[in-house]
């Protein structure tokens, strides 16, 4: 049987002779207009009729010009739009009966029986209620004179499938909803700027930011700059926390800490379910401590600007998973949401998601904080415990003894959420009572000796910093064996905790091999992957590709503007990423691109030759500009300025070219949000597995560590839903060494689907896509997964 026997294609389901509507609805969030363009093209390519619902249910309720069929040029330059184009309106209307009787006969009279919403739980409902009356509403209009008995037949099922777009991230059953990562990405922004002018004036910064319901912002944009303090709906402060906040405070000034910054959600309330303000938190500041205090409150700066990288790809996921739920519904197939575990689309009962929700206010209203906590889900869950591990240090006294000593290390190329992950394991380490040392410059820096044990405070502003602050070099130990297990004995290192990228991958190999010859070596070792390329094995994804496609993003974006206004035009990008194709394909899926020309898939002269001749189709249309990505690896005879040569000549009279190679921006700059979590929060559990493995493999008649089996050297990893510890060894065939990339990779499947965006006629392969699976409180191992977000 081939390969493809395996498979299931979505050419089997056909859109032809069916109609879709998309509307957004409720509040707006980043990345719903990526949504709507994926609906729009993907329902298109599949021979359905596509049509905009212009300012949500309103929209529906008034027909006429507000339902209006779309083409593929209409979504055209939408993907970096913040907002949506297509409008949102709270709608009173829709609320009652008479109204939803309005939007049915819109619907039947343009043969529209097919509902894509983007919105809240609100908006979900809404939809909910209206495909269960659907049938009476028919029958009414029939009965009125409306519509005729045969239309009533001829439409009678409505399907709904919805897609969450909401910046508080309020949603049960999703990890991440749309438009959470770039309210998120604002936000640090203004916390990072804001961090400096606090440093200047000796200030403590109170910053309110949204979240009426849901203290995920809040939660997460504190474990994302190490914030002081932070107050959320979910889990109200205990007790008598006024004094406890005050004297962290003070306790941080009197470390020599020059600025504060709190956290408060706009919902935060206390024990009593009573309000928490940004205002009467500034007020006990500056009545008990005497600090100088201001207060910012960002508000619907959260909501605005363009869409991250990981909106734009996770509402184009969504998207064209929405058309494919639509095209395979039944009539007995209830509504159901698309939504994201780990790195997994899924499909869920709509309804079972609102309820979970509703549960979460209702036990918050009940004061079962706890239960609220955990009806969040594991993601939410566990971005408590990490802040509280890494935010609030306790006292000598509580903590264990363990006389165990780990080093920590950058190995590579530096990529930013370095420092975010060695932040993390340090304060992880000391709290489970380890006396942790830093090594400098790599695996040479520790053959050097260039070792020295590092505290809890000297860690302490980390987490935003872009590089690496220990340093970091690409050299390999296995020349250095020697004195690297001198070192270690010299130090008395019990266990190694290496950051980095595919060198770190062969480091561990090396040092592994060599524990035949030196017992020093025979210690406990975890790798955390750290490369802008995302190209080490065991793992989907790395700290600082997130980071680069948010640069390429950007930058694509503004190059991209510079052409507006001008004749057509084609710009040829260069990425980084060695062999590996990542950074060029899921950058081009996050920026429009037209094509991507990676080392995975191979391409010969035929395949430029049809993508230009593919470009000059478009823009004979009212597409002015084309975006071509190349990974710098991809193939060593067509590169760069040979693809730009070649589309420069063949456009002639169509077209102009420009080039551009990004180079080392991609891997400069403050880590965005995402990699500062997933650092944070991949390292807190590698040094909690450190910690069992010390007391696993810890010889009491002999005073010492011994660890030589092959699940005692391991890479942590992120796989498709759940963070996974494999032993290296188990790793190596799952490697093409030689291009240090692995021999399989999960993101190749979406390369399909920015094709089709593209307007190319491709395959895509569904048999990944989500079928319909149930809620169930904190799924097998759910969010660990996704530990950024």
């Amino acid at each position: 049987m081939s390969q493809t026997d395996n498979k299931r294609f979505f050419e089997s389901l056909s859109g032809a002779g069916k109609a879709i509507a998309v509307l957004t609805s409720g509040g707006d969030a980043q990345g719903m207009n990526a949504a709507v363009r994926a609906v729009v093209r993907m329902g298109i390519y599949v021979g359905a009729k596509v049509y905009f619902v212009h300012e949500g249910y309103q929209g529906m309720v008034d027909g006429g010009d507000n339902i209006k069929e779309a083409t593929w040029e209409s979504v055209s330059s939408m993907l970096q739009m913040g907002g949506t184009v297509i409008g949102s309106a709270r709608c009173k209307d829709f609320r009652m009966h008479e109204g939803r009787l309005k939007a049915a006969h819109n619907l039947v009279q343009r043969g529209i029986t097919n509902l894509c919403v983007i919105g809240g739980d609100g908006s979900l409902t809404g939809a909910n209620l209206f495909r269960e009356e659907w049938s009476g509403l028919l029958a009414e209009l029939v009965e009125q004179g409306l519509i005729d008995e045969e239309a009533s037949q001829k439409y009678s099922a409505l399907h709904i499938v919805g897609m969450v777009g909401s910046i508080d991230n309020d949603f049960c059953g999703t990890d991440m909803t749309i438009g959470t990562d770039s309210a998120l990405h604002r936000i640090i922004e203004v916390v990072d700027a804001i961090m400096t002018t606090a440093q200047s004036h000796q200030r403590t910064f109170v910053l309110e930011v949204m979240g009426r319901h849901c203290g995920y912002l809040a939660l997460v944009s504190a474990l994302a700059c190490g914030a002081d303090w932070v107050l959320i709906p979910e889990m109200p402060p205990e007790d008598g926390w006024e004094e406890k906040m005050c004297q962290k405070l003070s306790a941080k000034r009197a470390g020599m800490k020059r600025l504060n910054i709190i956290i408060v959600a706009e919902g935060a309330i206390d024990r009593n379910n009573q309000p928490i303000t940004s205002e009467h938190v500034k007020n006990l500041v500056v009545q008990r401590l005497g600090f100088d205090t201001r207060v910012t409150i960002l508000g619907h700066v959260q909501r605005g600007g363009t869409p991250s990288a990981f909106d734009r790809i996770l509402a184009s996921r969504m998207g064209v998973e929405a058309v494919l739920a639509l095209l395979e519904t039944t009539a007995n197939t209830p509504a159901c949401v698309v939504s994201l575990c780990g790195n997994q689309s899924v499909r869920l009962p709509l309804m079972e998601c609102v309820q979970m929700t509703q549960q979460v206010q209702k036990a918050m209203d009940e004061k079962r904080f706890e239960e609220a906590v955990q009806l969040r889900g594991r993601s939410f869950e566990n971005n408590l415990k990490t802040y509280k591990l890494l935010a609030h240090r306790k006292p000598e006294s509580e903590l264990p003894q363990s006389n165990f000593n780990v080093a920590v290390l950058n190995v590579g190329a530096p990529a930013a959420g370095m420092n975010a992950a060695v932040r993390s394991a340090v304060r992880v380490g000391i709290s489970e009572g380890h006396k942790m040392f830093a090594v400098s410059d790599g695996f040479e820096g520790f053959y050097k000796g260039q070792i020295k044990e590092i505290k809890w405070a000297d860690v302490g502003g980390w987490t935003g910093q872009g590089g690496s602050l220990l340093g970091t070099k690409r050299t390999l130990p296995a020349k250095h064996i020697d004195k690297i297990a001198e070192q270690m004995r010299k130090y008395n290192i019990n266990a190694l905790l290496v950051i980095g990228g595919f060198e770190a991958f062969l480091g561990i190999m090396e040092l592994l091999a060599a524990r035949g010859t030196y017992e020093e070596l025979c210690v406990p070792m975890v790798m955390v992957p750290a490369t802008v390329s995302n190209n080490v094995p065991g793992s989907d994804l790395s700290i600082g590709a997130d980071t680069a496609l948010n640069a390429i993003t950007v930058t694509c974006d503004r190059i991209k503007q510079s052409a507006s206004g001008t004749k057509h035009r084609v710009f040829i990008i260069e990425t980084m990423g060695g062999y590996c194709g990542y950074l060029a394909s899921v950058g081009g899926l996050a920026s429009g691109a037209d094509a991507a020309y990676i080392f995975e898939e191979p391409f010969d002269i035929k395949d430029l030759q049809s993508n230009v001749e593919h470009l000059t189709e478009k823009m004979k249309t009212s597409i002015q500009r084309g975006l071509i990505l190349r990974n710098e690896n991809s193939n060593e005879n067509y590169t760069t300025d040979f693809i730009y040569q070649l589309y420069s000549e063949e456009g002639k009279g169509v077209f102009d070219c420009r080039k551009n190679v990004l180079g080392h921006m991609q891997q400069g700059g403050a880590p965005s949000p995402f990699d500062r979590n997933f650092g944070t929060k991949i390292a807190a559990k590698a040094m909690q597995w450190i910690s069992r493995k010390l007391n696993e493999s810890y010889r009491q008649d002999e005073g010492r560590v011994f660890a030589n089996t092959e699940d005692s050297a391991c890479l942590l990893g992120m796989r498709r839903r759940a963070l996974l510890f494999q032993p290296v060894v188990q790793l190596r065939d799952e490697t093409d060494f030689v291009h240090r990339i692995p021999k399989e990779q999960w993101w190749l499947k979406l390369r399909p689907l920015m094709k089709i965006l593209a307007k190319y006629k491709t395959s895509y392969d569904v048999s990944d896509s989500g079928q319909l699976e149930h809620v169930v409180l904190n799924r097998p191992k759910e969010s660990e997964a996704m530990a950024a977000i």
